[in-house]
């Protein structure tokens, strides 16, 4: 295999369902998912139990207790399980388009990482998708989001226009490319040299935060949030919380400032506090 797809998750196995159907018929096929989760119950474990069954998807469950937001956590141990040297990033919430990995991996190159985007979904919507709307593919058509009630938004207009326009407007966009955790990849071995996630981090930043370390390691950020999209269903932001915000946001400043690379909270600590965790 050549590709690692990580995909965080916490409690939603409704829509984390709809995205591994996604996953189910995309068009390369050389790889493996490690579900990256931050405690959810058992009903998780089963949806993927079950999905592994009926998809022939390679799955692996990494999972620790819930106690609060753990994100970065959860997704260290998932980078530090993961089988290939190419990692994509992803959500329990993004239902990739069918060609999502061939475009991530036909696209890659050493020293770089990739920035995708993302169409955002209105919760009737992201309701209302089937998974025989996935598998066929028109989830994928403006058209048919549009008619079965998406408004209209530029990323629908994106999603309408041709490949090569896709690329002409990735070449001229004058948003950075940053890191972002519903759709970026990267070289296994460069998250590695960087120690992954700050797990100080909660809700807010926390993958641009590892992305701008990439950078000052010489990553290059590539854009591609044209080119290459996922679906974002909606849901509630209850951990989104202004203290966690403003801490999140003085450390990214810290390594900007101090152009870090290592962070010493990451993947390999000197202290790390035990955890529960488990692979399956």
């Amino acid at each position: 295999m050549f590709v690692s797809v990580i995909i965080s998750t916490y409690n939603s196995p409704q829509w984390l369902e709809k995205v591994l159907w996604g996953y189910a018929v995309q068009s390369w096929r050389d790889f493996e998912i490690v579900v990256a989760d931050d405690g959810s119950t058992a009903e998780t474990a089963r949806l993927l139990a079950r999905m592994g069954r009926e998809t022939g998807l390679a799955i692996r469950h990494v999972w620790h207790a819930h106690q609060g937001f753990r994100k970065c956590t959860i997704l260290n141990r998932a980078i530090v399980e993961a089988r290939n040297p190419y990692l994509v990033f992803t959500d329990g919430d993004c239902i990739p388009h069918r060609d999502f990995l061939t475009q991530h991996v036909n696209l890659a190159r050493p020293g770089t990482m990739l920035s995708g985007g993302c169409i955002r979904l209105p919760m009737d919507l992201s309701q209302k998708i089937a998974q025989a709307d996935i598998v066929s593919g028109r989830i994928a058509s403006a058209r048919w989001l549009r008619a079965s009630g998406m408004p209209f938004t530029r990323g629908l207009a994106v999603l309408a226009c041709a490949p090569a326009m896709r690329a002409a407007l990735d070449a001229v966009a004058t948003t950075r490319a940053s890191f972002n955790g519903c759709n970026s990849s990267a070289w296994a071995e460069d998250v590695l040299r960087v120690n992954g996630f700050d797990e100080r981090m909660g809700y807010g930043g926390l993958d641009r935060e590892l992305g701008e370390r990439l950078a000052n390691a010489g990553i290059r950020g590539k854009q591609i949030r044209y080119r290459v999209l996922c679906l974002h269903l909606d849901h509630a932001r209850g951990y989104k919380q202004a203290d966690i915000l403003a801490s999140n946001l003085a450390i990214r400043r810290q390594t900007r400032r101090t152009a870090s690379v290592w962070t010493p909270y990451g993947i390999h600590q000197d202290a790390r506090q035990a955890t529960t965790a488990h692979v399956a």
